[in-house]
């Protein structure tokens, strides 16, 4: 087994997972364009882009499932296709496809896993961890598509792995068992476990992640908090209102919150900083304005996501 010497990633933690300009193509259609990460020692790094931007194929690779065309990949100084053997103690892997016999039951998929490991996880514990007591008995077939991705999750989790693989986490689960699940990852991450997650919702990415790598068309487009995510694109406030009269924008304008104002038919929208909301309302009243259907809104991922690449990512 060849053992890479640890990298330091910024943060000052161990870098486990070092990505270097990877490539990946299939015909004529380049999947992953050069793609270059670092993941460190107990972190959560989502991977966010719509359906076909190349995220399962990036994580594939880096699980050692797939060979990229060129480029260098190590996972806890592995190389994930010459040290697989040895990666699979360390490492869990939930797809977002992924099947077992259809006459397997819950219970015995979870002791069968648990046997490859030499310390495994309770599998009980994960069981009631994600919602899966009542079902245990029941064979794979017979089970809803949500309860086929929790057991997933549970497979990946059961080898107490060092860093966990998750690909559309929360696919086809109800409100409820997504927010349990997030919380099982929160307590996963809370163990030191290094996680990357796929996924395209930006709500899960914002709850769960430090940080966040956008990828659209291949290529990634920005790796940073989501805070900072959304700083790179606009990091102020606008507050959209519709005055009961006609004013003088000077008096906004001269205002030292507001950066910009512009108007859309009756809706003036004012673009500001600090404490925008109130010195635009006080400015208006003591001119007689009453600001109508007031709504304020701050830039989010999503708001990121669309600056960034020209398209909104569908959930």
């Amino acid at each position: 087994m060849r053992r890479a010497r640890p990298l330091t990633h910024a943060s000052g933690m161990e870098t486990v997972i070092d990505v270097q300009h990877v490539t990946k193509s299939y015909g004529d259609r380049r999947v992953v364009d050069d793609v270059s990460l670092q993941v460190g020692e107990g972190e959560i790094v989502a991977i966010l882009g719509p359906n076909g931007a190349g995220k399962t194929t990036l994580v594939e690779s880096i699980a050692g499932l797939r060979t990229p065309d060129s480029g260098q990949i190590r996972v806890l100084g592995l190389d994930p296709r010459a040290d697989r053997s040895a990666l699979r103690q360390l490492v869990g892997v939930q797809l977002q496809e992924s099947a077992l016999p259809d006459n397997l039951r819950v219970s015995e998929a979870l002791d069968l896993y648990a046997s490859f490991y030499s310390n495994p996880a309770d599998w009980r514990a994960l069981l009631a961890g994600l919602g899966l007591e009542a079902v245990q008995k029941s064979r794979f077939a017979k089970l809803s598509g949500g309860q086929k991705q929790r057991l997933s999750i549970a497979l990946a989790l059961v080898g107490n792995p060092r860093v966990v693989v998750l690909d559309e986490l929360t696919t086809g689960l109800d409100p409820q068992a997504r927010r349990d699940t997030w919380e099982l990852i929160e307590a996963t991450r809370e163990r030191g476990v290094t996680i990357l997650l796929v996924t395209h919702f930006m709500e899960e990415a914002e709850r769960l992640a430090d940080r966040i790598a956008l990828i659209d068309g291949g290529r990634l487009v920005a790796l940073d908090t989501p805070d900072g995510i959304v700083r790179r694109v606009d990091a102020g406030q606008h507050v959209r209102f519709r005055p009961s009269a006609p004013f003088d924008e000077s008096i906004l304008t001269g205002l030292a919150e507001v950066r910009s104002i512009t108007r859309s038919g009756s809706t003036i929208t004012v673009a500001g900083d600090g404490n925008l909301v109130l010195a635009v309302t006080a400015a208006l009243a003591r001119n007689g304005i009453v600001a109508n259907d007031l709504r304020i809104h701050q830039a989010d991922l999503d708001d990121a996501f669309i600056a960034l690449t020209g398209r909104r990512l569908a959930s």
